[in-house]
């Protein structure tokens, strides 16, 4: 699925990584702690959260993950934004909720594992 198909099932608002929509990505997680992405996430290359802090993109960055999307109007800061773009990482804000991105996600293709 491309990052843009993201976009338009989540109805979300791209706030950097314009240029990287056309990505593909086959998989993803949802997570508020960063913990647990590190330990338990392989291979995801879309983040979603409700958690906003810097820690959220260098995270995302660390496990090579393309996107993240902040679920319940979440906005980043500029800071959160500028690394984002340093990491060529495309940040979406979405209305839903993370349980909802999740299961519109799921349904449309996206699963846990890549390899799935």
């Amino acid at each position: 699925m491309k990052i843009s198909e993201i976009r338009d099932l989540l109805n979300a608002k791209v706030m950097t990584g314009e240029d990287i929509l056309d990505h593909e990505v086959a998989s993803a997680c949802c997570s508020d702690m960063m913990s647990d992405v590190l330990a338990y996430v392989k291979d995801q290359g879309v983040l979603i959260t409700g958690l906003v802090n810097p820690q959220v993109i260098r995270t995302a960055n660390m496990m090579d993950m393309v996107c993240i999307v902040f679920a319940r109007n979440k906005m980043p800061t500029e800071e959160m934004t500028e690394l984002a773009k340093e990491s060529g990482i495309a940040v979406m804000c979405t209305a839903k909720r993370a349980f909802e991105a999740s299961g519109i996600l799921y349904m449309a293709g996206l699963s846990r594992n890549a390899e799935d």
